[in-house]
């Protein structure tokens, strides 16, 4: 009989020919992606325990948990960074398993390795996986070895110098990336010798933040390329498959915030999607991966892929691939890391229909993007065939000034692009959320752009598409819109029991009506 460290024997006959499972699993993160883990783990019957600093006190996934601990006070350097209060609270409530979710510490390789050394299961790849995909120079030359096609740049860290002897060689535009970065952390375009210096302080002062590393690495820019990424799944015996793609173009701020699956451009190609699983699972195969993982690649106007980087987790937007593969990515996470075997093959895999997702954030598109924290006062989602939300809201809720602004994410599916648009338009017309702003008006706005419908994407289609039209101004919030009808009411009914109005209360009434308007 097959046992694995910390895990449950369920002690019936099946238990001999298969792994057995979890009894508990802790989710080391917060918000969206700690209430979509909890719901699998509540679907497989295995117990959660949501940890959480002192902003996220009453959060969902607090609320939601079947356990909960504090790890500390606001700032993540001192909650969920913290690997010895994670372990802490692991060991106190009993979890066999920690899942990571993603951003914090799910692709930190230190933290991997203390979770198997305190005899705690990692839901994810194995720390010395991390290390080879985790670090973006490293993978650059895991990708090489591998034969995968990669954008020519720095596969070391690099000095002032190194960076102006790399765009001497290779001219301008270049991009400076953080070795351990993500999410648009430590990332600037330069265009010219003067922005050097200055891109690269700023550019190392902002990874530093954000990753604890300063290291700066360089590629040439590739201009208007296409952003499309592979989602891979691997077990412990050695199979691994691919998913297909997902089309995470529409980007602001190097930061993705529409994704679907699958990309309109492989749709018309589909030799694409075999050719760039292959490249991925050979990258993926060099690093000895195994585990949920995305190989994120630079697609060209020629169509020609370049490796981009490994990110070795679940991403933001595996909902798109769920709900055309119609697989549970996470479930496929919590069985891998028990031992199983994928239960199907590459050629067992099909994709159906069309999956499109938003990210909402409380911010004003309007104004840079600035995140808009504040209290929820109304909340009301979308519902309907084909509408999926995987949330951390609700009214009375305060978004935390701490974290990252994502509220929710809107995905939809439908038999094909144009309708799975036509579906998401609907539902964004349907999702309201009062009391901060939120990007959810400008995704109609890009939903219903000619260009995004004929699947012209490239990551700089935001900036393109601000500068070939003015952006309406975000629909103002219910409560002030009462306030203002309420005065306008209030005006008019002085107005008629006066019997002849001053010239200043008519010009206040104008205003009111154009305000109003």
């Amino acid at each position: 009989m097959l046992l694995w460290a910390g895990f449950a024997c369920c002690a019936s006959p099946g238990c001999y020919n298969s792994i057995c499972m979890f009894r508990k699993v802790l989710i080391a993160n917060r918000g969206e992606i700690a209430v979509r883990v909890i719901r699998t783990l509540r679907e497989m019957g295995i117990g959660s325990v949501a940890v959480y600093s002192d902003p996220d006190r009453t959060s969902l996934h607090v609320r939601m948990a079947d356990e909960a601990e504090r790890l500390g006070p606001g700032p993540s350097a001192e909650s969920y960074l913290r690997i010895d209060r994670i372990l802490d609270a692991a060991r106190k409530h009993g979890a066999e398993a920690i899942h990571p979710g993603y951003g914090f510490l799910s692709e930190n390789a230190d933290f991997a390795a203390a979770c198997e050394d305190a005899g705690i299961v990692f839901i994810g790849p194995s720390a010395a996986s991390i290390r080879a995909m985790g670090s973006k120079t490293a993978a650059r030359r895991t990708a090489i070895a591998a034969g995968a096609p990669v954008v020519p740049g720095t596969d070391q860290p690099v000095t002032l110098a190194e960076l102006r002897a790399f765009a001497a060689t290779h001219g301008y535009p270049v991009l400076l990336k953080a070795v351990a970065g993500g999410g648009g952390k430590g990332m600037r375009r330069v265009d010219s010798e003067d922005e050097l210096e200055s891109a690269f302080r700023n550019a190392s002062s902002e990874a530093e933040r954000a990753f604890r590393s300063a290291e700066i690495y360089v590629e040439k820019l590739i201009e208007r390329p296409r952003h499309i990424e592979i989602q891979l799944l691997g077990d412990q015996h050695g199979n691994m498959v691919h998913l297909g793609e997902r089309e995470c173009s529409i980007q602001r701020r190097h930061q993705k915030v529409i994704e679907e699956c699958p990309s309109p451009l492989v749709a018309l190609y589909p030799e694409m999607r075999r050719e760039m699983g292959e490249a991925a699972i050979r990258a993926a195969r060099a690093a000895g991966y195994y585990n949920a993982g995305t190989v994120e690649f630079l697609v060209d106007q020629d169509r020609r892929f370049y490796f981009l980087e490994m990110n070795t987790r679940l991403q933001v937007e595996h909902p798109v691939t769920e709900l055309v593969t119609g697989l549970d990515l996470v479930r496929h996470q919590v069985n891998i890391a028990a031992g199983e075997r994928l239960p199907f093959t590459q050629e067992e895999i099909a994709w159906r229909g069309s999956a499109i997702e938003c990210r909402i954030y409380a911010e004003d598109p309007y104004n840079d993007f600035l995140p808009y924290p504040g209290k929820i006062t109304r909340l009301r989602r979308p519902l309907g065939p084909g509408v999926r939300i995987d949330g951390c809201i609700y009214e009375g809720w305060v978004v935390p000034m701490e974290y990252d602004p994502l509220l929710a994410k809107l995905t939809v599916w439908a038999d094909t692009r144009e309708h799975a648009s036509e579906r998401l338009i609907r539902a964004l017309g349907e999702y309201d959320v009062a009391g901060i702003r939120t990007n959810i008006a400008f995704f109609r706005q890009i939903l219903e752009d000619p260009e995004f419908r004929a699947g012209h994407l490239h990551t700089g289609f935001i900036d393109e598409f601000f500068a070939r039209r003015v952006p309406c101004e975000a629909p103002p919030d219910f409560a002030t819109v009462a306030v203002l009808v309420a005065a306008l009411h209030t005006a008019r009914n002085k107005a008629d029991a006066a019997p002849v109005a001053s010239a200043a209360s008519r010009w206040l009434e104008a205003g009111r009506g154009d305000l109003l308007r």
